[in-house]
């Protein structure tokens, strides 16, 4: 008789063969180049990360940007920076667009260098000689005069923090020639060359005023009333009391203010009549929340900080930040059907999300987003199943009506172990469960199924369930940088990648019917590329 285990009859079609290795050495699905590209540029900080070395992100990310056409490569550039938030791949694209179509580069410069930051970013790139030359050329060094010549004085004292390089080496280097006086004065100042502080403009005026009595009078000489609208990150060297802090604190923007809770308390801000229910009505504004463009995890970082034993930051504040993430997602679509999520939370997850960056690392991991991601469905959809994941099914029960915060808390506290991508998918064909819709969140590097031949384990059982509901949906968002997946794109599968509430609009689309396959690489296909 036939060996019945090894012919065994599996319901639903015949699921595709992999044609990839994974990051763990288990079979997978290779994304297309494009899509490579694109999970790249929204997932890879090129930091550390458990399955993905720095060096190897660069190098797969050079060899990609090669390897697509340059409109498609100047649209992921944009995209990246203005969909998924990012910082060091847009640079990079960016500076290797300058070597492939310089005429392209033009039209989405500023889109993809959009503050001193992203324009220091791009001049070390470029200088560093890994897209392949160590200076800038006459048409980027133009590119990065005019921006120099065009920013406010807010937006160059900004940009004037910072190392590495420096604003100040920028401007040696570029030789920008400014028409106005105060920005000639202002250039000279900033490279220490003699100048004329009457010429300066009026913000970098007060802060040298400011400094001068600061220094030689004490705080008594300089009140906080006296405080420059500079960025504070120039104050805080110089010896400032308890009245200037609580200034700088009132004057922050939002991401200012959610960056420095704890220096707030440590400087006695939050001691001072008022100062508690005014940062804590800033950040829970929604305009203010939807003009900061914040990450959902970063306001999870800012919520962990000020909730360690250590933190001085009042619950007034520490509640802020939890109607802030309520504010952050409002681009959680309500998902009409039967909804299954299914939160990563085996072992790889707990490395940081963006990777080690050293001391700079963030406390946030990828069991954080992914367990961030689950309560966000749950809070938008309070019918949806949440199926936590690492060799198998963890049981968790997670209370719709509670904030988003304390679910993803709950999530994030499971789990550990090896990883199975389709235990979840095991579990509801063993309870021939009806659904409409599974959401998979996870770095993609199942092994613990792994397959000697064929189809991946995850893809076999998503056929199961496709013969059971043949109107069901997948979609599978990776957190990390990777060139594969374990469930092949096709029309009832989508791979996205990436953490930025983005993710979440396409996610309502698909399960909608309104994306065909490819749907990702077409959002940023749709990418214009007339100046703006």
């Amino acid at each position: 008789m036939v060996n019945t285990q090894l012919f065994k009859t599996t319901p639903g079609k015949l699921a595709p063969a992999a044609d990839a290795v994974n990051q763990s050495g288990a079979r997978a699905y290779g994304y297309k180049t494009r899509h490579r590209l694109a999970q790249l540029a929204t997932t890879g900080c090129m930091t550390p990360t458990y399955y993905a070395g720095a060096q190897s992100q660069l190098e797969d990310a050079l060899a990609l940007a090669q390897d697509v056409d340059t409109a498609f490569l100047a649209k992921t550039a944009v995209y990246a920076r203005q969909a998924g938030q990012m910082k060091d791949m847009p640079a990079l694209l960016a500076a290797v667009l300058a070597q492939r179509d310089i005429a392209l580069l033009q039209p989405v410069f500023g889109r993809v260098v959009d503050n001193g930051k992203m324009l220091r970013n791009f001049v070390q790139i470029l200088r560093s000689g890994q897209t392949g030359r160590k200076s800038l050329g006459s048409r980027p060094k133009k590119l990065v005069q005019q921006w120099l010549v065009n920013a406010s004085e807010q937006r160059l004292l900004q940009a004037s923090i910072g190392n590495e390089p420096t604003l100040a080496d920028v401007v040696r280097m570029v030789h920008p020639k400014p028409a106005e006086a105060w920005r000639a004065a202002w250039f000279a100042w900033l490279i220490g060359r003699p100048y004329d502080e009457a010429a300066l403009p009026p913000a970098t005026q007060a802060y040298e005023r400011f400094k001068r009595a600061l220094l030689s009078g004490g705080t008594e000489g300089a009140t906080a009333d006296d405080l420059p609208p500079v960025p504070f990150q120039m104050l805080t060297a110089l010896p400032l009391n308890e009245s200037h802090w609580a200034r700088i604190a009132a004057q922050g923007s939002w991401q200012m203010v959610r960056q420095n809770l704890n220096a707030f308390a440590r400087h006695g801000v939050f001691e001072r009549p008022g100062m508690t229910a005014q940062l804590a009505a800033l950040l829970r504004d929604p305009k203010a929340v939807a003009s900061a463009r914040v990450l959902p995890y970063q306001l999870m970082t800012a919520f962990t900080a000020t909730s360690e034993a250590a933190s001085e930051v009042p619950a007034e504040i520490r509640e802020a930040l939890q109607d802030a993430m309520e504010a952050a997602l409002a681009n959680v679509p309500a998902i009409e059907g039967r909804v299954v999520v299914c939160p990563d939370v085996s072992g790889s997850m707990s490395s940081a999300v963006t990777g080690g960056r050293g001391s700079a690392t963030s406390v946030v991991r990828c069991i954080d987003v992914a367990a961030l991601v689950a309560a966000a469905l749950v809070r938008k959809n309070p019918g949806c199943r949440v199926m936590p994941f690492e060799q198998q099914v963890v049981p968790v029960k997670l209370n719709p009506r509670d904030s988003v915060m304390t679910n993803a808390a709950k999530l994030a506290a499971v789990g550990g172990g090896g990883t199975s991508v389709s235990a979840p998918l095991r579990r509801l064909n063993e309870e021939r469960a009806e659904v409409d819709l599974v959401v998979i969140v996870s770095d993609n590097e199942s092994w613990i199924d792994a397959r000697r031949h064929g189809a991946t384990e995850t893809m076999a059982q998503w056929e199961a369930i496709k013969a059971r509901c043949p109107t069901a949906k997948l979609v599978c968002i990776d957190i990390q940088p990777g060139a594969s997946t374990q469930a092949v794109e096709r029309k009832d599968v989508m791979n996205v990648g990436g953490f930025s509430d983005a993710v979440f609009r396409m996610v309502g689309d698909f399960a909608a019917g309104a994306t065909e396959v490819g749907h990702w690489v077409r959002e940023i296909e749709r990418v214009s590329l007339d100046p703006q």
